[in-house]
């Protein structure tokens, strides 16, 4: 869409981290750039993750003072137990970028985008934004703001130091952990639907987990692993089986 050597839509981008969801975790910068924003884009989930859109919208309500819209955007569907998850994943973002391509267009000014924990960390925002920059139709100016993750949140909340002294700290999946799931560094995991910590060998391994960290139904539960899995799997159940969607966070240590 283009009006003779003009290239249409808005002319600069915010993606804003805005934590792990409580509206406390938005830095004074975060605050400060959604205030310059004329339209945030939100990205809906369907009606069991409303509650995702509705906690975007306290926190907006809660630091911004201007005028602005909302624009929600309805996020494509795609294959959650793919036998080709690159290409299935590959594809959604192209379906991803079309869509927002379509809605940034039609915007003026400066849009947003709130981005859960930070935009830096397992989020495919910044790689749909450089999309949509390659498919040459809209261009625009896009900023970067840093925000509190899960990973962060659950360290926090637990208080622990992610790493022992002098070692590393290994983030993954849960895909990842399920093809190799002995582990030897201490491990943190990330997007995990099938409570894959109970395929990890051993009875050396302490675990510290938390489940909506960030918001009024934050759950955690720290111990021994083979102690406690089965209480983190059970709570886990009931908590999914209540909200209909679940995001937790686990670190794995294996003792000395």
């Amino acid at each position: 869409m283009r009006t003779g050597d003009k290239f249409a839509g808005m002319h600069e981008l915010l993606v804003i981290g805005i934590g792990a969801g409580d509206p406390d975790h938005v830095t004074v910068q975060a605050i400060k750039a959604m205030n310059r924003a004329d339209v945030f884009f939100v990205i809906g989930k369907g009606a069991e993750k409303q509650e995702l859109v509705d906690l975007r919208t306290r926190i907006l309500a809660e630091h911004v003072t201007g005028d602005h819209r909302i624009v929600e955007i309805t996020d494509p569907p795609r294959d959650r137990t793919p036998s080709d998850y690159e290409g299935v994943v590959d594809d959604w973002h192209e379906r991803r970028a079309a869509v927002f391509e379509e809605q940034f267009a039609q915007a003026d000014g400066v849009g947003a985008i709130l981005v859960w924990g930070d935009p830096s960390l397992y989020d495919s925002t910044l790689r749909i934004v450089e999309r949509v920059l390659a498919r040459g139709v809209v261009r625009f100016d896009y900023s970067v703001i840093p925000g509190i993750t899960s990973v962060q949140t659950l360290a926090a909340q637990h208080r622990i130091v992610l790493n022992r002294i002098g070692e590393p700290v290994h983030v993954t999946t849960g895909r990842r952990l399920a093809a190799d799931p002995d582990v030897t560094d201490d491990t943190v995991v990330m997007l995990d639907a099938h409570t894959t910590f109970t395929q990890v060998p051993g009875d050396d391994v302490d675990i510290w987990w938390g489940a909506y960290l960030g918001t009024a139904d934050e759950t955690l539960v720290a111990g021994n692993l083979r102690a406690v899995e089965e209480d983190i799997v059970r709570t886990r159940a009931e908590l999914r089986e209540r909200h209909g969607w679940i995001m937790d966070t686990y670190l794995l240590r294996r003792t000395r």
